[in-house]
């Protein structure tokens, strides 16, 4: 028998602490099992995550995700650890690359070589959790620093802490073919966003199974955490679609929004499913400063199939699709957090 389907709540990083404090509670004694922190360039996850670990008991907790270019991949790592040790073993570390209008606008630093930088920051953040001395050399990444790059003065130097564990889970968030693949090879859990089960395999499927056959044999199965604009409404179609319309301003943000033109990773990918021309013409008028507009644009076919709206037979339906594509973890999304508690109580029914 399969493993129960996880269900995972995001955090608003807009709510004050009060609200924050009132939200993790509720969606905890709702049935709850993880909560995901987004980071980008407003709160820290880091802060927000030792904030959700004190408000919490068993919810694990899980970064989504600490781009890999601002931190140094031994900060990452310490981090990690420092989070897992406190929370006693409840971190799951997820990175990604973000893109370049965020690591070059607000981190100042190049967004070079991604790909690498990845699987080296993988590389080194394991390599640091086994408590080994920091000896690296990679293309993007070389500990200590030579010589000729810096001082000459630096030296290797081993984790002064015991981490909870020594294989701390890393999620990869990844769109791109080669990415996937690095995902399916090296990472422990898989972050894909606009993930439509029936098309998963389109998208994706090549990818993952050339990244699988290279998988290290000491990493469990790849797990894939998937997030949804979630709600349980009643049997009326137009509840149904009421529902799905609330989600049309965010999913317009991505696709049209969410990087220059050429290297929007999301609008590319709903290319890869098979809606070229919606995928463009959303993304013109979002970059025309029309996003009412562009959110219209969206198709009703296409925004179902990137939602979980629906009565509840209808989203029981959907979670089995997401099983079925090889999702482990759920996360809920819905427009005010009041909602989350009791879609999360109603979700934990329909999936027992």
């Amino acid at each position: 028998m399969s493993d129960p389907l996880v269900l995972a709540v995001n955090v608003d990083l807009t709510a004050d602490a009060s609200a924050l404090r009132a939200y993790l509670r509720d969606v905890e004694a709702a049935g709850a099992d993880m909560v995901w922190v987004p980071e980008a360039y407003g709160r820290d996850a880091v802060s927000v995550i030792g904030f959700c670990a004190a408000a919490t008991t068993r919810m694990r907790l899980g970064s989504a995700v600490l781009n890999v270019f601002s931190r140094s991949p031994a900060l990452i790592a310490q981090t990690a650890a420092s989070c897992d040790e406190l929370t006693g073993g409840r971190f799951d570390l997820g990175l990604g690359t973000s893109g370049p209008q965020v690591v070059e606008g607000w981190h100042g630093v190049p967004f070079t070589r991604p790909l690498e930088r990845s699987r080296e920051v993988m590389e080194v953040c394991r390599m640091i959790w086994r408590r080994e001395l920091s000896v690296y050399e990679g293309r993007s990444v070389q500990l200590p620093l030579p010589s000729d790059r810096g001082t000459g003065l630096g030296k290797p130097l081993k984790l002064m802490t015991h981490p909870v564990r020594s294989h701390i889970p890393i999620w990869l968030a990844s769109m791109g073919p080669r990415n996937v693949q690095l995902t399916a090879a090296q990472a422990d859990g898989w972050l894909p966003m606009l993930f439509i089960p029936e098309l998963a395999d389109r998208a994706w499927g090549e990818d993952l199974r050339k990244g699988a056959a290279d998988r290290d044999p000491r990493l469990p199965p790849l797990q894939i955490a998937v997030s949804a604009h979630t709600e349980i409404t009643s049997e009326s179609q137009h509840a149904a679609q009421a529902a799905r319309d609330r989600a049309r301003p965010s999913l317009a943000r991505y696709i049209g929004g969410m990087g220059a033109r050429g290297a929007n990773f999301y609008n590319t990918l709903i290319h890869r499913y098979g809606f070229p021309e919606e995928a463009k013409r959303v993304q013109d008028l979002y970059l025309e400063h029309k996003p009412e507009e562009a959110a219209a644009a969206l198709s009703d076919r296409l925004v179902e199939a990137l939602t979980v709206c629906g009565p509840p037979k209808y989203v029981r339906d959907r979670l089995a699709a997401f099983r079925a594509a090889g999702v482990t973890n759920f996360r809920v999304n819905v427009n005010a957090g009041s909602e989350a508690p009791r879609t999360v109580a109603q979700l934990k029914e329909l999936t027992r």
